[in-house]
């Protein structure tokens, strides 16, 4: 181990109400494209944007060439879970992690085996009926063609938060209660430039903040301990016990 993976060894051995706080540099070693990497899809070329095309606006006017891009480049079904995923959920199996509030849609954390995460963006894996509420799986919004519809004729939706759409205020109430609670925060993955989720972190009042990410952030003067690595690497070599 180097010295910062010691130290965090150390904070995280002292600590028992853990939040971690993680974006989308988590699921990046899962084989998800994160969006502003130099390869992540804001640097990809479509005849729109990827803001656009994941905006409210666009979904009403032009549900099909959303579902084009949506199942094309956000449904990535076949991906794992990676060291991250599964360090966390274990952390939480020992006591030692509160939740995990995350901004990726994916679902990868529950498939770790994490129980109590805060999807402040929502999920894939839950898609509604807009007119009638009526669920939907992932699966067949996947294998689907066009735009899915619902028996009742209503258009099918992911839950998923798209632009010019608010966050959740359950999830928020959750989310910020924990982190008010917490006495380790472990930021991981996530360059905190999307607002308001960035914003959350500003509830923690514990006395330790530690950042994981493969490059600096506006936010490591901010951190008792910055790490620039990738976030499954630093917490497949954390012992839990």
């Amino acid at each position: 181990m180097t010295e910062q993976i010691q130290t965090l060894q150390r904070w995280i051995d002292d600590s028992h109400a853990i939040v971690f706080f993680g974006g989308a540099g988590v699921s990046t070693e899962s084989g998800i494209p994160d969006f502003r990497s130099v390869d992540g899809l804001y640097n990809q070329k479509y005849a729109w944007p990827p803001e656009e095309i994941l905006s409210r606006t666009f979904f009403d006017a032009q549900p099909e060439e959303f579902y084009r891009f949506y199942r094309d480049k956000m449904l990535c079904l076949e991906a794992k879970p990676n060291a991250a995923h599964r360090k966390l959920a274990e952390l939480e199996s020992a006591g030692r992690l509160r939740s995990v509030v995350t901004q990726n849609i994916d679902g990868l954390h529950q498939l770790a085996g994490s129980r109590r995460v805060w999807e402040l963006h929502g999920s894939v894996h839950r898609n509604y009926c807009i007119r009638c509420r009526r669920p939907y799986s992932v699966e067949s919004i996947k294998e689907g063609q066009g735009v899915p519809t619902c028996s009742c004729g209503g258009t099918i939706k992911p839950d998923v938060v798209l632009y010019e759409e608010g966050l959740d205020s359950a999830t928020i109430e959750g989310a910020v209660a924990d982190l008010r609670a917490a006495d380790l925060l472990i930021i991981g993955g996530t360059s905190l430039a999307v607002y308001p989720a960035a914003g959350l972190i500003n509830y923690f009042r514990g006395k330790r903040l530690v950042l994981i990410n493969k490059t600096p952030t506006p936010f490591d003067i901010r951190a008792n301990l910055a790490i620039h690595s990738p976030i499954g690497q630093v917490l497949g070599q954390i012992r839990v016990e």
